[in-house]
């Protein structure tokens, strides 16, 4: 009995040591797998951060590039622009609008002129003519026949939206290529500058400097141009741009249509003529002669504007400017000008002409260039000519 009952208090302290020790166990395995589980989320929840942070470094540096290329892009298209107003010099920018050389830019720039000077960012300089110029509307078109065959930046079909990001280019204070990035932030805003009035224009957190008038607003994502940058605040904290939509119809027009400069000092009436005491034969041979100096200057609408009504009928202005794209230099060697009747002089030239070939090769070639040049709308005028090699 007693032996049985030694057995029975051995078995039950055996038991409870057992207990014990898988309690232990229990306690132990439970705390490792705790802090194992507890690593693994931490290590989880670093690599995702990690993830983001490459993410996000990846969109801010491609978006950096973006932005470097598109300014890259367009530089060459962002024209520098001098206009000698009375003595004055006004200066403003202006962007390429297609392959013939027009560029766009502000009314207020060349305001009063109609030839200016146009330089490039890399400091190449050209002579433009003003071909279209709105009255109220502060948006002009510049031919440069010099970059003609150019790629022109590209136009942008859609609206700008509030919150759009955007790029502005120009030559604040003669500066070219100043780049400065903001938002449109707000939409159809109308004031006056007289005599222009501006309507349903952006309003932008980029700045508008003096000779940054003119300048193309771009699009930062697709780097089309949105609009035509032309005023400034005094404080220069907010600028106002003209969308593209509302210009491009005039700008359209002008290129097809060029206007003729406001004034011509050959395009005199017979009165002044006869004060002046120089005669029809003396003023068709200048006239001749300015025909002439037009072309070697490239101011193609100058020297078109010089042609009477039936031969511009006959002719358009893109065929004829495009007549002369391939002459270099014309030297005129010989001129010799006989009455036809009172109001009509035949003046024939002989003329040097250094002209390029297809293979981009200057040649020289003579011409023998017979013009009947007579009045129309009392204003001497080059009627029609003819010409043939010799």
């Amino acid at each position: 009995m007693g032996e049985t009952k030694k057995d029975s208090k051995n078995s039950l302290i055996i038991n409870l040591l057992i207990t014990i020790l898988i309690i232990e166990i229990g306690l132990v395995a439970f705390n490792y797998i705790n802090k194992e589980f507890h690593q693994q989320v931490i290590t989880g929840n670093s690599k995702l951060g990690q993830y983001n942070a490459i993410k996000s470094s990846q969109t801010k540096d491609s978006k950096q590039t973006s932005i470097k290329s598109i300014i890259s892009d367009n530089q060459e298209k962002v024209m520098y622009i001098e206009v000698n107003d009375g003595g004055d010099m006004v200066t403003g920018s202006g962007f390429l609008y297609d392959t013939n050389g027009d560029i766009i830019t502000n009314a207020h720039v060349v305001s009063g002129a109609s030839t200016v000077k146009v330089k490039t960012y890399d400091g190449k300089e050209y002579n433009g003519t003003v071909i279209g110029k709105g009255e109220d509307i502060d948006v002009a078109l510049i031919n440069v026949p010099g970059l003609a065959g150019r790629t022109p930046v590209k136009i942008s079909s859609r609206k700008g939206e509030v919150g759009d990001p955007v790029i502005a280019m120009g030559s604040p204070l003669g500066l070219q290529n100043t780049v400065t990035t903001g938002i449109i932030s707000g939409v159809d805003r109308d004031f006056t500058i007289a005599p222009y009035v501006y309507k349903g224009v952006y309003q932008i957190s980029a700045p508008i400097s003096p000779g940054s008038s003119g300048g193309p607003l771009l699009d930062q994502n697709t780097g089309e141009v949105l609009g035509v940058n032309s005023a400034g605040t005094i404080e220069g904290v907010i600028g106002f741009s003209i969308p593209i939509n509302q210009v491009l119809p005039l700008v359209e027009n002008w290129a097809k249509n060029p206007s003729k400069p406001q004034t011509n000092e050959y395009a005199v009436d017979s009165t002044e003529q006869l004060d002046n005491g120089q005669s029809i034969k003396e003023e068709a041979e200048a006239l001749v002669q300015y025909f002439y100096q037009c072309i070697n200057s490239q101011d193609y609408v100058t020297a078109y504007s010089l042609l009477g009504s039936d031969w511009q009928s006959g002719t358009t202005y893109q065929d004829f400017r495009n007549g002369y794209l391939r002459t270099e230099y014309v030297n005129i060697q010989n001129i010799i000008s006989n009455y036809k009747d009172n109001n009509h002089v035949e003046v024939t030239i002989t003329i040097e002409a250094q002209e390029l070939t297809g293979q981009d090769t200057v040649v020289t070639s003579l011409y023998m260039c017979t013009y009947d040049i007579g009045y129309e709308n009392d204003q001497l005028k080059i009627l029609s000519g003819k010409f043939r090699k010799i």
